[in-house]
């Protein structure tokens, strides 16, 4: 009990894959979908990943490196992933940030807030969740 746990977490995902499978009968298993944007040197200046399954896609992790922003990147890997959720079959997006992230980028590339969680993950931040029709 406690900390993490790679084995039970590996088996609660092969479980919950068996229900899912058996309740989505006809549609693919889930797929990563992963964006990454390098710099000259090689060097990892932006990524996103997330998945898709079914005529849905969630982004997971979003990142700029600090010295790249506002250089349009963060664009970028929303509109490549977009482009292979639309290519996948998606017809929407699913993305959660804290107000302390970047709620606001998302809002302006067309999401819009469904709901928050209030004082998560302290007092006076949210966890804001939302959606993007494709």
């Amino acid at each position: 009990m406690g900390e993490a746990d790679a084995d039970l977490d590996q088996a609660l995902s092969d479980e919950l894959d068996k229900v899912n499978a058996a309740a989505t009968r006809g549609t693919p298993p889930a797929r990563e979908l992963t964006v990454r944007v390098s710099d000259e040197t090689g060097r990892l200046a932006a990524g996103m990943s997330g998945w898709t399954w079914g005529i849905a896609a969630g982004i997971g992790l979003t990142w700029v490196r600090d010295d790249a922003r506002a250089a349009g990147l963060g664009a970028r890997l929303l509109e490549e992933f977009e482009t292979e959720a639309r290519r996948r079959g998606c017809d929407h997006v699913f993305v959660t940030s804290f107000t302390f992230q970047a709620p606001g980028f998302y809002e302006r590339h067309g999401y819009r807030e469904i709901f928050r969680w209030e004082d998560v993950p302290v007092p006076g931040a949210a966890d804001v969740h939302l959606r993007k029709d494709l």
